[in-house]
């Protein structure tokens, strides 16, 4: 495996037992979200994250992928 699957895995394991939820409904928030691809287009920055750090990394880009374009400019 390269250093982008392994990191892949620790953020889908490190999200996973912090948010306690199980590996599917994970995935389908990473899936929904494309979090996968952020993980491995960002990796060179991302990698150098402490644990809790990507998490919230994570979390805010779930929320930034939510925020709708009148939302913006009300």
């Amino acid at each position: 495996m390269n250093d982008i699957l392994y990191f892949k895995v620790f953020c889908f394991e490190a999200y996973k037992s912090e948010k306690k939820m199980t590996g599917k409904e994970t995935m389908n928030i990473f899936i929904k979200y494309n979090v996968l691809y952020y993980l491995e287009t960002c990796f060179d920055v991302l990698h150098t994250m402490g644990r809790n750090a990507l998490i919230e990394d994570i979390d805010m880009f779930i929320a930034a992928k939510n925020v709708k374009y009148d939302d913006i400019f009300k």
